[in-house]
């Protein structure tokens, strides 16, 4: 009997007990259902802010960068009024987008300037670059920011090829065609990493793709305003964030 008496006095403890571990399950579910809420995924490629949680809703995040990103078919693309540009990589803390370049070459007919694609965004650490391939018109009228270049990577029959280092050196107006180029490859700087403090790190060779930095300070007013001016920097990228009615849901290259 004394017993049975014992377990009723013991009842309203474990009562107590299962709300205790229940409220703590809800804390940390909530917490988890935050954190969610700040980070997703679209194929391998985590989603964080300032990019919305979900990239093709909005959210309580009004920063336009929301509307930078689509995910399709589990494959994260760079929205532009041209079209869906395929994204190979997001760099969080140095704050860059690479648009990847699929073919090993792209014909010049299909030319797509990185200028336009990075026009109104922060200047990347290291320019975008540009590969020219069989260019027989390469002697007449070439800008003093195009050299001569031996590519590790041909493009037909020769490995020879014109580079332009710094493409922002470029005149905008500028297609491979005015070279008689028959083919173009969109490429970024790519350095070794210094372990000393004088960031005086190493040429390690050319990567596939257009880097764009998203480095934009929460204190800018209106990223949009250059697409508001007659003359403004707004390149398609941009455009589609600032307009969305512009915006390409189709994939390009």
């Amino acid at each position: 009997m004394r017993g049975l008496f014992t377990k009723f006095l013991h009842l309203p403890h474990l009562f107590l007990l299962t709300i205790l571990i229940g409220f703590f399950c809800l804390t940390i579910s909530s917490a988890v259902a935050s954190e969610d809420a700040l980070t997703s995924t679209c194929g391998q490629i985590p989603i964080q802010q300032p990019f919305s949680n979900n990239i093709q809703t909005s959210n309580q995040y009004s920063s336009p960068l929301n509307h930078m990103l689509f995910c399709k078919s589990q494959k994260l693309y760079f929205r532009t009024s041209l079209g869906l540009f395929p994204i190979s990589l997001l760099n969080y803390t140095a704050k860059l987008l690479t648009i990847s370049h699929p073919y090993s070459c792209s014909k010049s007919i299909h030319f797509v300037s990185p200028i336009l694609l990075s026009a109104g965004f922060p200047t990347p650490p290291q320019p975008n670059s540009l590969l020219l391939f069989n260019c027989s018109n390469s002697k007449n009228n070439i800008s003093p920011v195009i050299r001569n270049y031996t590519c590790s990577q041909a493009c037909g029959d020769t490995s020879n090829c014109l580079l332009v280092d710094n493409i922002e050196k470029l005149d905008k107006g500028f297609h491979p065609i005015d070279l008689n180029c028959s083919h173009y490859i969109r490429v970024y700087r790519e350095l070794y990493s210094s372990n000393d403090d004088d960031d005086d790190d190493e040429f390690k060779g050319f990567e596939l793709g257009t880097r764009i930095s998203f480095d934009i300070p929460d204190h800018v007013p209106n990223v949009c305003n250059e697409c508001e001016k007659p003359n403004g920097n707004c390149g398609v990228g941009l455009r589609c964030i600032c307009h969305a009615k512009e915006c390409s849901k189709s994939p390009l290259n």
